[in-house]
């Protein structure tokens, strides 16, 4: 227990060295009681003994806390001066200091280690103090008791630098896309796309598979990329149609057809808090990411995504997670070594349907029927199908768009009839 006047009083502690002294109480029964060990039993005992009406287990300093190097002083000033012209910011999305992070910055900049609770006590001293609103309670659990039970998926759009705009003037947004392992609360994927789509969903969950394995199931919110919900996504029918023939996850979207293709199934968050639960991390990332960009005049998608990859290096390898109490990368580690892990190679004879590239795995999934000329047209340009089928034959296009170009792979019966190379519709440039 150590410090015993965070836990008794003056007068507790006395009366228990009363007992012992008139032989009520052992000193292994004071020893358990206190949480201290025999050097301080009989230190305090003495001091006990020596002046019983003065005695404190107050807590007195009797050396002088370290005093902190110039150069480190006048770093945190500068920090602190800049994180004012963040949160001052009408076009930054800053309300509050964030110590923390500036003395995540003091640290690299000076090499010297201090404590976020020195940053607060320099800006309570120079006016740079902010107090946050307290926030709701909510509840901080780990559902799972093994890596790749459940990975968390989200997005996020945002200007993540006050610098980035587009040739008109508005701000220029892009798309963060992160994958979280929720017992190592390990972030197994994090980049930035310039739009959000969900061929880049599909980049992301093709990179967790063939980095770590299958899992159990993703768990994300409902967006329309994720999940087809009924009297939101009309697709263009009409509204009687619509609410008769298809109900909530009739269609499945293409990001939810990879995952099952995989091998892993998709459940949604359906409340707020739930949701709130993947929003987390991108509030760490966000708001850090955010000042950096600011920091270091960040003005294109590169220089935004450099800082992403340096914020989640210190996310997974260096920030003790304050729900886990511990280092995501090193529980997820330890899971491996100790067992829990669901994680499987993927076995493409084995995914649902078998097939034998991963590219009809990861690829967007649409379906053409043959014309009387052994023909499909895909954007508007006519491609000729493989094995002389017949006319009104519906075959399987699995699509792996690229830059320039994008494969398109034909399929029926599951089986690989050809593929064709195609220079990548303006529809699929993503």
């Amino acid at each position: 227990m150590g410090q015993i006047h965070k836990q008794f009083s003056d007068e507790e502690v006395k009366q228990y060295f009363k007992w012992y002294e008139d032989k009520v109480m052992t000193k292994s029964e004071i020893l358990a009681l206190l949480g201290i060990k025999d050097s301080r039993f009989y230190a305090l005992l003495a001091q006990y003994r020596d002046k019983p009406k003065e005695f404190s287990v107050a807590y007195n300093r009797i050396k002088a806390t370290r005093s902190l190097p110039s150069k480190v002083v006048k770093q945190i000033r500068i920090e602190l001066e800049l994180e004012r012209s963040f949160v001052t910011n009408p076009n930054m999305s800053i309300m509050f200091y964030n110590y923390a992070n500036i003395r995540d910055v003091v640290e690299e900049e000076t090499g010297y280690s201090l404590s976020a609770q020195t940053v607060i006590n320099y800006a309570k001293r120079w006016g740079f103090y902010l107090e946050r609103p307290k926030r709701k309670a909510h509840t901080r659990e780990v559902l799972t008791d093994s890596v790749g039970m459940l990975l968390q998926h989200d997005a996020s759009t945002h200007q993540w630098s006050p610098y980035a705009f587009r040739p008109d003037g508005k701000p220029l947004k892009w798309s963060l896309i992160t994958t979280l392992d929720d017992h190592s609360r390990k972030l197994l994927y994090a980049d930035m796309f310039e739009h959000e789509s969900a061929w880049a969903h599909i980049q992301s969950l093709e990179y967790v598979v063939l980095h770590n394995g299958v899992g159990i199931q993703y768990y994300s919110d409902n967006h329309a990329i994720f999940r087809y919900v009924a009297n939101r996504d009309a697709n263009g029918l009409s509204a009687a149609n619509y609410q008769r023939i298809l109900s909530t996850d009739d269609i499945a979207p293409q990001w939810k057809q990879a995952v099952e293709a995989s091998g892993m199934k998709v459940t949604y968050a359906l409340s707020p808090e739930a949701k709130g639960k993947i929003e987390r991390p991108y509030r760490w990332l966000q708001d850090r990411i955010v000042r950096r960009a600011a920091r270091e005049h960040a003005r294109n998608i590169d220089d935004v995504r450099r800082i992403l990859y340096h914020e989640v290096d210190r996310y997974n390898n260096r920030a003790v997670h304050s729900t886990t109490g511990e280092i995501p990368s090193i529980r997820f580690n330890n899971a491996l070594n100790d067992g829990r892990s669901v994680f499987r190679p993927l076995d493409v004879t084995k995914a649902k349907p078998p097939v034998i590239s991963t590219k009809d795995i990861f690829c967007l999934r649409t379906e053409r029927k043959v014309n009387g000329y052994g023909k499909i047209s895909l954007n508007n340009l006519q491609m000729s199908v493989p094995g002389n089928l017949p006319d009104g034959t519906a075959v399987t296009l699995h699509i792996i768009p690229d830059k320039v170009t994008t494969e398109v792979r034909f399929l029926r019966s599951n089986t690989v009839l050809g593929y064709q190379q195609i220079p990548t519709p303006k529809q699929l440039r993503f």
